[in-house]
């Protein structure tokens, strides 16, 4: 009883160290945070090699050697960006098999800010506690996390056994198979367990997967003064769009049986076609995101996508007399296929750490839950590495103002989800 007790009392003075130390450096945490929010990561265009250096550079200033790892150029070109740098920090605590490696990852890239800022979004400034700025909670606020919980741990707790693995990424806005998943099939890394970037309220176990689609109506450009001489493919396309929503409304129909995700959905995010407003439209491009839930078959989904928007071509076809040259044909492009992460059997243990230490430091125990949310812990889910998606970040992506105007990170959050990771890390480790 007596060791126990013992082993009891040593652990919780190695939390109370680690949250000292996190405490003592934590405006050097905030300061690192606003270097890599000041360095623009807009995808589209995708350039994001500076912030990998600017990244890199910075980890060198506390002894922490980044290895740079960049994607081929016409590789990337052909998938949409323009250049990507992922790096990997190793950290070996003993021999090579002596203990778990354990991975942390984080991506660098971001959608652009858009409009409706009331600061600037790369001036990180800092108000009330918040801090603003494009990537401050999503997920540039996980870099710093996931740094300084290592820098704490190694100064406090000097483990001694297994290996902790910082990965930054640059692809997870265009889906990941160039951040994580290049990584991966390089087989650069194989960690035994790892942590994605998230918010410090919930333990993140299953996400829905994500199927993008480029659906292109081709009909025939003609005068406005002569329409019937055309084929109006904007008029095609929103009978394409009503087939859509309609069956957008049915998939309500369609539960999950994992806590936090509700039912698959469509959303048609972009309409770009016609020439003048003078000519019949003769082509209309529309981009659509369909979210499927884990229980779903992304072969499936696609299939009935595809039949779904073939028959409402046909029908409208029909109803128009169109045959041959003259009616309507559509190309369809897949641009992304997400498949949902769902739990594996080893995962636990990293559930077990982050609620008991989420709990003691927040004062409330995270759920287990899923999100509707697609991210990178899919692709090493893929590979067989349990994960699951904590980090620094309010309640909902709503607070965070992610992927909108004025995103913005509570300060608080950040220091706490530190001290979470750092003792999660050190039980892990073990």
């Amino acid at each position: 009883m007596s060791q126990a007790h013992d082993h009891a009392d040593t652990a919780c003075a190695t939390y109370s160290a680690l949250d000292a130390w996190i405490d003592a450096h934590f405006d050097a945490e905030v300061q690192f945070l606003q270097a890599l929010v000041q360095v623009p990561t807009d995808t589209p265009p995708g350039n994001n090699a500076p912030h990998a250096e600017r990244t890199a550079a910075l980890l060198q200033d506390f002894g922490m050697q980044a290895e740079k790892h960049a994607v081929p150029t016409p590789e990337v070109q052909a998938y949409g960006m323009e250049s990507i740098t992922n790096l990997i920090v190793r950290r070996p605590y003993g021999p090579v098999g002596s203990g778990r490696t354990i991975a942390l990852n984080a991506h660098g890239d971001v959608v652009p800010p858009g409009e409706g800022w009331s600061r600037d979004p790369y001036g990180a400034e800092i108000e009330d506690g918040k801090l603003y700025g494009r990537a401050a909670a999503v997920s540039k606020s996980d870099f710093a996390s996931f740094t300084f919980a290592v820098r704490a741990l190694e100064a406090v707790a000097r483990p001694t056994q297994g290996a902790i693995e910082l990965h930054f990424t640059y692809d997870e806005e265009f889906g990941g198979e160039l951040g994580p998943g290049w990584l991966l099939r390089h087989q650069l890394t194989k960690p035994d367990l790892m942590i994605a970037a998230g918010f410090s309220y919930e333990v993140v176990t299953a996400h829905n997967g994500c199927l993008q689609m480029e659906v292109t109506v081709h009909g025939k450009m003609a005068h406005a003064a002569v329409p019937q001489t055309g084929v109006d493919a904007l008029q095609a396309a929103t009978a394409l769009m009503n087939a859509l929503y309609a069956e957008n409304a049915r998939y309500r129909q369609i539960t999950s049986a994992v806590p936090g995700i509700t039912h698959p959905y469509l959303n048609i995010g972009t309409i770009q076609g016609g020439t003048n407003t003078n000519v019949v439209p003769g082509k209309v491009v529309l981009k659509l995101d369909r979210r499927m839930i884990p229980e779903e078959d992304p072969s499936a989904v696609e299939a009935g996508i595809r039949a779904l928007i073939a028959q409402a071509a046909a029908d409208f076809n029909r109803l128009h007399g169109l045959e041959g040259e003259d009616a309507v044909h559509i190309a369809i492009k897949r641009l992304l296929l997400a498949r949902a992460m769902t739990p594996l059997a080893g995962n636990q243990p990293l559930v077990d750490a982050l609620q008991q230490h989420g709990e003691a430091v927040f004062g409330q125990k995270p759920p287990a839950v899923g999100t509707p949310l697609y991210t990178d812990v899919r692709l090493y889910g893929e590979h067989g590495i349990p994960g699951v998606i904590y980090g620094a970040g309010p309640r909902t992506v709503l607070e965070s103002h992610a992927k909108r105007a004025d995103e913005r990170l509570q300060l608080e959050d950040l220091r706490r989800a530190t001290k979470v990771i750092a003792r999660s890390l050190h039980d892990l480790l073990g």
